[in-house]
């Protein structure tokens, strides 16, 4: 059993579903909307860099503004439309990974309070696979104004659930904003990846918890 931890943080995408079972469905609809997110990914990049924003929203409207050589309020349409709701659909066909459902229902009973933090709105999967009865708490690191690997999602993150950050383990699928985002807040962590890529990855050892599915993820925590 992890020493001291009260609560355990999720990301989402990918990291509660398996991410190819995502982007095999939406390939034609990337096609069809090939140009907007050509721009678009260039403006997330930008924005996993900024500093904590009063309006998100707005920042990211703008920046897609220039990228596409419309008005603010026009990107903002889009990115709601395409990026946002667009996607929501496809969420409905995905199943989570094995094992999920009694990780969290475990942690529950076990008295650990849970929260998911995801870098996009956590409504776009709609009942999250019924897991929202399990979860204290459901974040969305635009609306608190920066997104992961930045520090402060996560201390808003620890503040909301009155702890310490040291006493949170956060789980999610990417070294370079899950695992260093977590960490650079005083947060334990902890990455799923595959046994092959465990083995492979030495960037993997960052984390203080490599896991490969979540009956394993659970033996380990408790």
């Amino acid at each position: 059993m992890l020493p001291d931890i009260k609560a355990v943080g999720f990301d989402i995408d990918g990291t509660l579903y398996p991410s190819f079972s995502l982007y095999i469905r939406i390939i034609p609809y990337i096609v069809r909307h090939f140009r907007f997110y050509l721009h678009y990914n260039h403006v997330r990049r930008i924005m996993h860099r900024t500093a904590p924003l009063p309006d998100f929203y707005e920042y990211q409207g703008r920046l897609m503004a220039e990228e596409l050589g419309c008005s603010s309020l026009r990107a903002r349409a889009m990115i709601k439309l395409i990026a946002y709701d667009g996607l929501r659909p496809y969420f409905a066909k995905i199943k989570p990974f094995k094992h999920v459902h009694e990780t969290f229902k475990t942690l529950h009973e076990k008295g650990y309070k849970i929260v998911l933090l995801s870098d996009f709105p956590p409504s776009q999967k709609g009942d999250i696979w019924g897991l929202i009865p399990y979860c204290d708490m459901i974040l969305g690191s635009e609306e608190i104004g920066a997104l992961k690997p930045s520090k402060y999602p996560f201390g808003i993150m620890a503040n909301a659930l009155e702890l310490e950050p040291s006493q949170i383990l956060y789980v999610g699928n990417s070294v370079k904003f899950d695992v260093r985002g977590a960490k650079n807040a005083g947060m334990k962590s902890a990455i799923i990846a595959s046994p092959l890529k465990r083995i492979l990855s030495k960037k993997i050892k960052e984390a203080d918890i490599s896991f490969s599915n979540y009956r394993q993820f659970l033996n380990i925590v408790l």
